[in-house]
């Protein structure tokens, strides 16, 4: 099983959901211009992260990729404690990172590279950020009592660390939010992931 990453790209959920699954993998970094190459267009159409091969078949989307890694490793339960119910938690809160949280950033990585007017551009990463703040304040209520965010630790809680790191370094306003910051410093203090991290530097 091999994982195709960029540094500081969504695939470090991947990698870290692979390295608490226990499964044996190998890793190969991309780089932004690789990611256009005929030779990674040939493993992703879309020229982008996280990709995931095993063997001759490959799987895209990172929603995808962590719930595979979940179901190949169930004695790691990423998937949730193993009923229905926690399951859909698992997906609940996926979903919100991956379909919300995660596209809300956007316009503060690049997207508004195409506008010319600076006060367009400035009003269009500000909403974002406030978009961005009140998504956050909805998971930090969520985390109140929890020390994960679907109440068990799960794939969720990887994409979560990525999009927490992403919002430290794009200005969004975190202030108050400590169950956020709970869930980020334990996320940072994890054996594991600061494995990863570091294969990653």
């Amino acid at each position: 099983m091999k994982l195709y990453y960029s540094p500081g790209a969504c695939s470090l959920a991947d990698h870290i959901a692979l390295e608490w699954s226990g499964l044996p993998y190998e890793t190969q970094r991309v780089s932004r211009e690789q990611r256009k190459s005929p030779e990674y267009l040939a493993i992703n159409p879309a020229g982008a992260v996280p990709a995931l091969q095993e063997a001759d078949w490959v799987l895209t989307q990172n929603g995808a990729i962590l719930q595979y890694i979940a179901d190949r490793a169930p004695q790691a339960t990423l998937a949730g404690d193993g009923t229905p119910r926690s399951r859909a938690e698992v997906n609940r809160w996926l979903g919100l990172i991956n379909s919300d949280v995660h596209p809300a950033f956007k316009p503060l990585f690049g997207a508004t590279n195409y506008l010319e007017d600076v006060g367009t551009i400035e009003r269009t990463q500000a909403d974002a950020r406030s978009k961005l703040r009140t998504l956050f304040e909805r998971i930090d209520r969520q985390l109140i009592g929890r020390e994960w965010i679907a109440g068990v630790r799960s794939i969720a809680d990887p994409y979560l660390f990525v999009v927490t790191r992403w919002a430290k370094s794009s200005n969004v306003d975190l202030r108050g939010l400590d169950n956020l910051e709970r869930h980020f410093r334990r996320m940072s203090g994890d054996a594991a992931v600061k494995k990863v991290l570091a294969a990653e530097a």
